[in-house]
């Protein structure tokens, strides 16, 4: 993850010298009628700028024991503090600072800088709402900075673009702007603010690197999702694998990976390992209508409809338009009525997901197992007619492309009563077996079996 704070930091050590030059302004400003005083503040500056602290320092407390009215002695002497890094002696002299003038802004800014850095976030919030100037961009990114910390990312994110827009070369705000996006999992955002500051300054290190981060990783994200749109469900899993690798540390880049490898295993009909993967995500995120949708198809390929429907009515209550959440919905009500009647899979024992290959296979095995031929007592015979019949009218629906996509939607295309606008194929067995005579599964002929599978 990126780390934002730094930029606090290495404001605060520049802002004691950037304050020296500002306060030229404050010249005029007479603290009482002791020459003695303005001459202690006089002497101090010119030792401050020279980086001689310590002699500085004496100068300005000289200035504050001489006139304890005069806002500008403390305000120097804060800014030697700061400059020694001995922040929390800075803290009281800024606070006297602004007791005796409140609308002394640098100094409520570095007041509010400070606590912010002291983990006071809330007084730090309070200093840097009263700087109104909406102009000023160093405070735009202080309360940025204030915002990111409170986890405020969408405040943080307008400071920032307020403050890229006041300051003409702000590669800063910026590479800011970048990470906090990224940090949020957006990486086309992020990599749009990161080529805004190397267009400003294209030798900014953090920039840079930060740069070649977000592209590869934006590189592999496209890859994948191209490799989804042509259906290559397993090379997409690897891609985002991939991508998983490349930036492991931020949990918003893995949980978006993970919902898409969800998608593409439920796609793929990788039943179990789909499942897996968008329990995962809906661990994190257990409202994330895409993982219940995906994890749904996956229950269904695996006939578990109870479990489906569970999953697409959950969807339903966070995204109620959803076509396809009504659609599966239904579907899956529809399957698990089937599954209570005939379900041509299970009779001839193969899969939903099985190749017409397979059909025939378990077909043949099982119409030799069951022909009525084999069996000479009365009942078992019947009993064995019965079986012969669903292993062929399963066989028949299931290598039909038409019937089988039909059963699928969860309407038996061989039952008269769940046909929608009747359907035409389920004439061919009704009746029983004697109608049966003269039907050959095996295709050939009268009917007659010669085994000779060998």
């Amino acid at each position: 993850m990126v780390a934002i704070s730094p930029v606090a930091h290495k404001l605060l050590n520049y802002v004691p010298f950037l304050l020296v030059l500002i306060d030229l302004r404050y010249e005029g400003v007479n603290g009482g009628k002791d020459g003695g005083v303005e001459n202690h503040l006089e002497m101090g500056k010119k030792l401050l700028a020279a980086g001689q602290l310590a002699d500085a320092l004496s100068h300005f407390h000289a200035a504050v024991d001489g006139d304890p009215k005069n806002y500008m002695a403390y305000y120097r002497r804060a800014t030697v503090y700061l400059a020694m890094g001995k922040s929390k002696s800075a803290l009281p002299d800024l606070s006297k600072v602004i007791e005796l003038k409140p609308d002394f802004t640098s100094a409520r800014l570095q007041r509010g800088n400070l606590l912010l850095k002291h983990g006071k976030l809330d007084e730090a919030e309070r200093d840097f709402k009263k700087v109104t100037c909406v102009w000023d961009a160093d405070s735009r990114e202080m309360r940025a900075e204030c915002f990111v910390q409170l986890g405020e990312m969408g405040k943080a994110i307008s400071d920032l673009k307020a403050a890229s827009k006041l300051k003409s070369d702000n590669t800063q705000a910026f590479y800011k702007l970048s990470t906090i996006y990224y940090n949020l999992g957006d990486h086309e955002m992020s990599l749009n603010e990161v080529r805004e500051c190397l267009k400003l300054d294209p030798d900014h290190k953090q920039c840079f690197s930060h740069y070649k981060q977000v592209k590869k990783l934006n590189k592999q994200i496209q890859a994948a999702e191209e490799l989804i749109q042509q259906q290559m469900y397993s090379d997409a899993v690897s891609k985002y694998e991939s991508v998983m690798k490349t930036e492991p540390n931020v949990p918003q880049f893995i949980l978006n990976a993970k919902e898409r490898m969800c998608h593409c295993l439920s796609k793929d009909q990788q039943t179990a390992k789909a499942i897996s993967v968008c329990s995962e995500v809906l661990k994190a995120d257990p409202q994330n209508v895409n993982a219940l949708k995906d994890r749904a198809e996956a229950y269904l390929q695996d006939d578990q409809y109870e479990e489906a429907i569970k999953d697409f009515e959950s969807a339903k209550e966070h995204s109620e338009n959803d076509r396809q959440i009504k659609e599966g919905l239904e579907r899956a009500q529809r399957l698990l009525k089937q599954s209570q009647k005939r379900d041509y899979y299970k009779i001839l024992g193969v899969k939903r997901t099985a190749q017409k290959k397979e059909i025939l296979k378990a077909y043949r095995k099982l119409a030799q197992q069951w022909h009525p031929d084999n069996f000479q007592d009365a009942e078992e015979k019947k009993k064995a007619e019965k079986k012969f019949i669903d292993i062929a009218q399963a066989k028949e629906v299931l290598t039909d492309p038409e019937m089988r996509s039909k059963f699928d939607q969860g309407e038996d295309p061989m039952d008269p009563e769940s046909q929608q606008g009747g359907g035409h194929h389920h004439h061919h067995f009704h009746g029983g077996w004697e109608n049966f005579q003269g039907f050959n599964p095996f295709g050939s002929g009268p009917f007659n079996f010669k085994f000779n599978f060998n």
